[in-house]
């Protein structure tokens, strides 16, 4: 989960689709223009790792800087790790040769938080939905046509958006079309980045509602990035938490809402709106700031903040330890 290579078994029911071992991704920091030299690195993710069952999603959450968005740029091979290995369905991705490459990039697909920007505005919808069928199979226009409509028809839009361009829709509609476009090639995993964020409230719902509709249809996997925690409790069957690069906690979604264990993941779940306004929470209020990855603490990353600290969190670094069963947590206190 966080410094080792371990990964949490949370395969006993399922297949697993993808599984991430040890990932770590380290930036350059460098000095100079001409004679410019390296004078460290910014380490934005830590060693990371999770499995990614099929039919089920994968909640990843954390502070803005945590590390969600760079992991998930190496899920879907925008960032090359610097160590750890991605296995897609059992294979290496990095040495399963162009060909394999190629299946993968076509089976793990992405919808973003912004969907305008992941839209060409120049194409019709119908052109966008079909670019990834042209690109990467051999059908005719007529069974191009033919599943275009099919997935605007499953996105709960109509054959009359087709010949309609990004802009003539609204936000949650925008949505909608970039995920009938991740749909297109019939993916194994959809990473979700910050899916609803960006749309208004009443909004939200319908479009996590449609998700979770095409995973029971599809057996469409998701790994979401997410901030807000009642969508994370919503969508996901299984939670990471990240800190400084790292995954400090990793659980049933239920098991993690009902019992947070790691320090940080109580004051996240402070931090949050209840889910009613009777509800009574731990508060629990962390002081002082993120530190810096470019030089990181010693021992355990959230020591300096953590209001249960002893001495042992600053030299030595947490174990990942199963507490119970399908709950994993890397801290001292256990």
């Amino acid at each position: 989960m966080t410094t080792s290579a371990t990964t949490p078994d949370n395969s006993q029911a399922g297949e697993v689709i993808l599984e991430a071992r040890g990932l770590k991704k380290y930036f350059p920091v460098t000095r100079g223009i001409v004679l410019s030299r390296v004078t460290g690195h910014v380490k934005a993710v830590d060693g990371v790792s999770f499995r990614i069952r099929a039919g089920e999603t994968l909640g990843v959450v954390g502070e803005s800087g945590c590390g969600k968005t760079t992991t998930a740029k190496m899920i879907l091979m925008l960032e090359e790790p610097t160590e750890g290995n991605i296995y897609f369905q059992g294979h290496d991705i990095y040495k399963s040769g162009e060909a394999g490459r190629k299946e993968y990039r076509s089976s793990v697909q992405a919808v973003f938080q912004d969907p305008w920007s992941s839209l060409n505005p120049r194409m019709r919808v119908k052109d966008l939905i079909a670019e990834p069928m042209v690109i990467n199979w051999q059908l005719s226009k007529a069974e191009i046509q033919e599943r275009v409509l099919q997935l605007l028809q499953e996105v709960g839009l109509s054959s009359y958006h087709a010949n309609l361009y990004p802009h003539e829709f609204s936000g949650g509609q925008r949505q909608r079309l970039a995920i009938a476009r991740a749909l297109s090639l019939n993916p194994k995993i959809i990473v979700l980045d910050e899916p609803v964020s960006a749309l208004d409230v009443s909004i939200r719902a319908q479009i996590m509602n449609l998700l979770k509709d095409l995973q029971a249809e599809h057996s469409v996997s998701y790994m979401l990035i997410a901030h807000h925690l009642a969508t994370v409790r919503y969508m996901c069957h299984w939670v990471a938490v990240m800190y400084l690069g790292e995954v400090v906690e990793f659980a049933e979604v239920t098991e993690l809402f009902n019992n947070p264990m790691h320090p940080y993941t109580k004051a996240l779940m402070s931090a949050a709106l209840p889910s009613h306004p009777d509800t009574e929470q731990e508060e629990m209020i962390l002081t002082g700031e993120v530190p810096s990855p470019l030089n990181p603490p010693e021992g355990c990353h959230f020591h300096p903040r953590c209001p249960f600290v002893m001495d042992q969190c600053s030299q030595v670094i947490p174990e990942n330890k199963e507490i119970s069963p399908n709950h994993w947590v890397s801290c001292h206190l256990y």
